[in-house]
């Protein structure tokens, strides 16, 4: 981290104290985490106190399959792997907990005058609906990002002006990115031309399994091969 970041690091630290945690990072960004209690008071004073006057994105996280490596193989099978396959919940049981650090929400700032950049994560908590303040009072360019988060992972934002589904069709069921949502979905929409109208149908797509199921060194890519001049 250089020397910029390192100076703001010290000014949150004595600034918020143990309300904000350090999040570590592997590419010399500064971030932290948060209770959704203290986000719209510390976002305020981050604003106006430390100049983060921007918030340049706002986005949602479901870590519900986080450090799943099903994918990362070198075994051979002969049914593929499942993920991409299964069929699995489409509406959320409204008497269902999450994990509290399943779901999140992360703020991406930047501060002008400054010059530096900014992140604060915030875990929603084990609510159904899961559910964190809106900071659109405090960067008015949370409106959109904030309808978006709730469209694509069903997260709530208490006070939202005008919280509705901003990419989604006005039927549609679920909140596709969330990790449990089927990538086939539940409806699909066609026109048609007896009723002069579109219409929405169960899905007819059948899932199956896309990725190869032996996987194999490709000899094209190795070293001592790939180098050697043609016709030796």
């Amino acid at each position: 981290m250089n020397e910029r970041l390192s100076a703001l690091a010290e000014e949150i630290s004595a600034r918020f104290g143990d309300r904000l945690t350090r999040l570590e990072s592997s590419c010399g960004e500064l971030g932290y985490e948060l209770a959704p209690a203290d986000l719209v008071e510390v976002a305020t004073e981050i604003r106006d106190g430390l100049g983060f006057e921007m918030l340049m994105d706002l986005c949602g996280v479901d870590y519900l399959t986080w450090g799943h490596a099903e994918w990362q193989t070198r075994d051979a099978t002969d049914q593929g792997f499942s993920r991409a396959a299964m069929r699995e919940t489409i509406v959320p049981d409204p008497d269902e907990t999450y994990d509290p650090r399943r779901f999140a929400v992360v703020y991406h700032l930047l501060s002008i005058g400054r010059n530096l950049r900014l992140r604060l994560k915030v875990y929603t908590g084990s609510a159904n609906p899961p559910m964190v303040p809106s900071v659109v009072p405090v960067w008015a360019s949370a409106n959109w990002y904030e309808r978006e988060a709730f469209d694509l992972f069903g997260i709530l934002f208490e006070g939202h002006p005008d919280l509705r589904r901003i990419l989604t069709d006005y039927g549609f069921i679920g909140h596709p990115f969330r990790k449990d949502f089927p990538l086939s979905g539940n409806l699909e929409v066609r026109y048609d031309p007896e009723q002069g109208r579109v219409v929405y149908e169960p899905v007819s797509i059948e899932p199956r399994t896309l990725v190869p199921r032996v996987i194999r060194d490709d000899n094209r890519y190795v070293p001592e091969l790939k180098d050697r001049p043609a016709g030796v």
